[in-house]
């Protein structure tokens, strides 16, 4: 018999409530202040009527919902920009009204019995010998949903201290971008301390390992990875509370962070030690183009920052992307798509336009994502204490949109642990490249010098596994010959 699994579905132009695992609060945070000062409990009896009065006046009327850029403000609390007759039409057009009409989409994509794609492992939701199964209770999409809310959720929070000398004492409508990421660096410490198959059990104790990864991500200045600690590492790209910020300067900021991080503690944060390193393209992608991620570099500083005590530090690439202008080129779409098909994948940090989201994964043509736009409450975890209420960082609503619609701008997420898995992940990204049609989202080349990308195969490798020297010119340990990257683009978690 399939496995039965509490979820709920929800697609980008629906109006379903959210549900965490473990929760009995069903909220729907919409942009405006509101979402931030009430106690985030939607009375479920309400009518439609009173979903159909609310939502007009809602700057988002689709998933997700919640950030706005800079000076920019939310029009439910100020309702004079709208007229009357856009709000009429974004009546018409909104989740309640396509309900009254019978228009509102239900599980996934289309009904879809594709394969799902999530973070590296697919999940047939039908199999071949059994077509007359209903998708959504199959037991390969109980096993997704098992997966999916394992991942770590991370929302707006309200009542933490103040951010430095500001009176932020929450980061709703401004915040999404910093929680994205947060998102995107959790899943690649669950990959890094306890593996991809690990799983959330709902009865048995808390884990160890995991509570302390959840306590980096806390909400003070005690936690590593706070959003305190990220706006204060950033300074430097433009972050600051209540301003909106971009991928690229969310990777460098993560870059920044590590790197204090380093120097405060000598890598106790994280043991064994985790580098960042944030791809860029010529000149730190100055001179346009795809990024560039140069195997010599790689495995020099991987050497390097092991200190000879391991042959190969686990690196998390992040690698930051403008894929249009005000719309996505289509043709990156099936690239984007097949990321998730790698061992090695992170997910996407992205979005709709000024709503940023954590992609993790793919469905035919849609993205199914983790939402940081609701408000809860600030829960303190301390690493010693095992009996904490996590429910709060986990989500068993799949919510999906299509993947046509995300914002341009984006970053995409691999860890690999060892040099092996590094390799794989190198033959991958180069046959992707070769499906590219002249249009990469980013190349691999063998040394600094490299005019342009190269096949990444088993016979750049030697019986030891490192690459040999003669393969691209490497340089032996502690000498330089002028081309690699400056140190501090190499950062440990």
């Amino acid at each position: 018999m399939p496995k039965k699994t509490q979820f709920s579905i929800s697609s980008s132009d629906s109006d379903s409530p959210r549900k965490n695992l473990g929760s009995s609060v069903s909220t729907e945070p919409g942009p405006g202040p509101s979402s931030s000062s009430s106690s985030c409990k939607v009375n479920n009896k309400s009518s439609v009527w009173s979903g159909l009065l609310v939502s007009p006046f809602s700057i988002f009327d689709s998933e997700p919902k919640g950030c706005l850029k800079k000076r920019e403000f939310c029009c439910s609390k100020k309702y004079n920009g709208i007229g009357w007759t856009s709000a009429v039409k974004r009546m018409i057009n909104s989740g309640s009204m396509r309900r009254i009409f019978g228009m509102d989409k239900t599980g996934m994509p289309n009904g879809s019995k594709s394969d799902i794609w999530l973070l590296g492992v697919c999940y047939k939701v039908v199999q071949d010998d059994d077509s007359s199964i209903e998708p959504t209770q199959s037991e390969g999409f109980a096993a997704f949903v098992d997966d999916f809310s394992s991942r770590i959720l991370v929302t707006y929070r309200k009542g933490f201290a103040p951010i430095e000398d500001t009176k932020y004492t929450s980061d709703v409508n401004w915040g999404c971008m910093l929680r994205s990421s947060q998102m995107l660096v959790a899943q690649a410490l669950l990959l890094h301390r306890l593996g991809r198959s690990w799983r959330k059990s709902m009865d048995k104790p808390l884990e160890q390992k995991y509570v302390e990864i959840l306590h980096l991500f806390g909400d003070s200045v005690e936690s590593a990875y706070s959003i305190h600690n990220l706006l204060q590492a950033g300074k430097t790209y433009g972050l600051s509370p209540g301003s909106w910020v971009g991928p690229y300067a969310m990777c460098r900021t993560w870059e920044t962070l590590a790197r204090c991080k380093r120097e405060e503690t000598g890598n106790a944060v994280m043991s064994p030690a985790m580098a960042i390193y944030v791809v860029s393209g010529d000149e730190d992608g100055e001179r346009g183009g795809a990024p560039v991620l140069c195997v010599e570099d790689i495995v020099k500083h991987c050497s390097g920052l092991a200190k000879g005590e391991v042959d190969w530090t686990p690196v998390l690439f992040l690698v930051p992307l403008v894929l249009g202008l005000d719309k996505i080129n289509s043709r990156y779409l099936p690239l984007l798509a097949a990321t998730f098909s790698f061992p090695q994948s992170l997910g996407i940090l992205g979005g709709r336009p000024g709503a940023s989201t954590y992609i993790v994964g793919v469905q035919d043509d849609k993205a199914v994502y983790l939402d940081p736009h609701e408000v809860q409450p600030v829960v303190d975890i301390k690493m010693d204490k095992l009996d904490v209420d996590t429910s709060s960082y986990h989500c068993n609503t799949v919510r999906h949109f299509p993947l046509d619609s995300i914002d341009p701008s984006l970053a995409i997420g691999f860890y690999c642990r060892d040099k092996s898995d590094f390799d794989d992940f190198c033959i991958r990204a180069s046959e992707l490249v070769d499906q590219s049609n002249g249009a990469p989202l980013f190349t691999i080349t063998e040394t600094r010098s490299s005019a342009t990308s190269v096949e990444y195969n088993d016979r750049l490798t030697s019986d030891t596994g490192v690459p040999e020297l003669d393969s691209f010119d490497a340089v032996a340990p502690g000498e330089s010959d002028g081309s690699s990257r400056p140190e501090d683009e190499w950062q440990l978690l």
